[in-house]
């Protein structure tokens, strides 16, 4: 979230220059001597690596949580391995870009965009300067993403505990499991900076144990907490947005299916015709001999009220769409006369 991105990264910095006590003092600073511009410099590395880092993050996310589901009983469990699972491919997408970003923001940064900034890295340093912080990054982000996770998860199971799409709670649950993570991983948060952007004034940091060591003597035990109140401030909405967007989509996505899903849908079928229109029956309507009727069925105990209708399972990929691939029950005739029925509905 930017500007207090550039001004966490200027604050972690081991150089006194430009460097303010606080978010005021380090914005202002910047502003004064570099330009208005400079405290959203590496938006554009951030814009690039941000999509598919975080598509394979929640894809990854989902799959390994269900599939764990399956055989674990403890749900802690499959969160946080899930969670695991998720940093170790976002990760692998995100540091190059984070790499970028952090050099670009650095005080009197040579480079004038990203693309500069990439070519003069790979050419100067290799392909290994863009991973040089991985290790770092999984050190922070394994314990970040299970503390992120397991507080989402546990503000969803006290505040939403039919897990219904509820954006105030997934914006109270997000913001919240941001900030939780964030502050607890700042002092590995400072290290990665370091390994980024190779300040000339401490040389060469070759590695994590290096940077602990020059952070230590340069600034003690304080200086792996700079930058702590930026971080948070700015992981809050930035998970809060982050998890209210993907519980929108996801609820977007999965709507319909939860619409015919519902107690008030036990008992109401309905076919949708070309033009948007919803044809529906109550079970306690008369049904015409030889036609089709869609009814999905929640209580298995629901009485079937015609002796021509015998219930059958939609395949996923039929008319009925999702919600056969959602293996809700149906109620269909053998009669061939089911074709006035399916003209009517696709009319």
């Amino acid at each position: 979230m930017y500007p207090l991105d550039s001004v966490k990264t200027r604050m972690q910095s081991l150089s006194p220059v430009t460097k303010g006590s606080t978010i005021m003092s380090t914005m202002t600073t910047m502003i004064q001597k570099e330009g208005i511009l400079r405290p959203v410099r590496g938006m554009g590395a951030v814009v690039a690596g941000a999509g598919p880092a975080h598509a394979f993050y929640f894809a990854s996310y989902e799959y390994s949580k269900n599939s764990l589901a399956k055989i674990s009983p403890h749900q802690q469990v499959s969160y946080i391995t899930s969670a695991v699972v998720a940093t170790l491919i976002h990760d692998a997408i995100s540091n190059p870009t984070e790499v970028i970003k952090q050099r670009l923001q650095m005080y009197n940064s040579p480079y004038n965009s990203v693309i500069q900034c990439m070519k003069t890295v790979y050419r100067t340093e290799g392909m290994k300067a863009f991973y040089r912080s991985y290790f770092t990054q999984l050190v922070m982000n394994l314990p970040y993403q299970a503390i992120h996770f397991s507080t989402y998860e546990f503000f969803q199971n006290k505040l939403n505990k039919d897990h219904h799409y509820n954006p105030p709670v997934h914006m109270f649950a997000g913001g919240a499991a941001g900030a939780a993570a964030a502050a607890f991983t700042t002092p590995l948060d400072v290290v990665k900076t370091l390994l980024n952007t190779q300040e000339t004034s401490v040389g060469t940091t070759k590695g994590m144990t290096d940077a602990v060591k020059k952070i230590y003597e340069r600034a003690g035990p304080l200086g792996f907490f700079k930058g702590l109140m930026p971080r948070v401030l700015y992981s809050m909405p930035a998970t809060a947005i982050c998890w209210s967007t993907y519980e929108f989509f996801k609820y977007v996505i999965s709507n319909r299916g939860r619409e015919f899903n519902s107690p008030a849908a036990a008992a109401v079928g309905a076919c949708r015709t070309k033009a948007g229109t919803e044809v529906a029956m109550k079970a306690s309507d008369h049904h015409t001999p030889g036609h089709r009727y869609v009814l999905p069925v929640v209580n298995s105990d629901v009485e079937i009220a015609s002796g021509s209708l015998k219930p059958r399972e939609l395949p996923a990929m039929s008319g009925a769409g999702m919600y056969g691939a959602l293996n809700l029950n149906t109620l269909h005739s053998d009669s061939s006369a089911t074709r006035q029925f399916d003209q009517r509905c696709n009319t």
